[in-house]
């Protein structure tokens, strides 16, 4: 399993992120997909994830401000992140819940 996360970067608070991840190594549509996060000095934390019928679920602290969705057809699964707080800066990972593989997260860092 191979599972490669993009889009981070530096975004000023109210601002706006679409992460990506690409997935390889398994048959994308039979498998759920998550987005998790470790924030410094804090344990990680699942955000959102996605089953393969499509049926989203969020943590509390992003619900009505981000957005997972995924893309079959590329084996992708997206965050899109609004209105972004001070307290969502943390490493991004994808992760396919069926494998205990993590994938290289992406930095996102979100300032005041």
């Amino acid at each position: 399993v191979q599972l490669q996360a993009s889009g981070g970067g530096l975004v000023r608070a109210g601002g706006s992120l679409r992460l990506s991840c690409v997935a390889s190594g398994i048959i994308f549509t039979l498998n759920d997909m998550a987005w998790y996060r470790q924030a410094p000095g804090k344990q990680r934390e699942l955000v959102a994830s996605i089953t393969r019928t499509f049926k989203e679920n969020y943590a509390d602290s992003v619900k009505g401000r981000f957005v997972i969705t995924r893309d079959n057809s590329e084996n992708t699964v997206y965050l899109r992140m609004n209105n972004l707080k001070p307290e969502d800066t943390a490493v991004y990972y994808c992760k396919a819940l069926d494998y205990a593989t993590w994938g290289r997260g992406t930095l996102v860092t979100v300032s005041s």
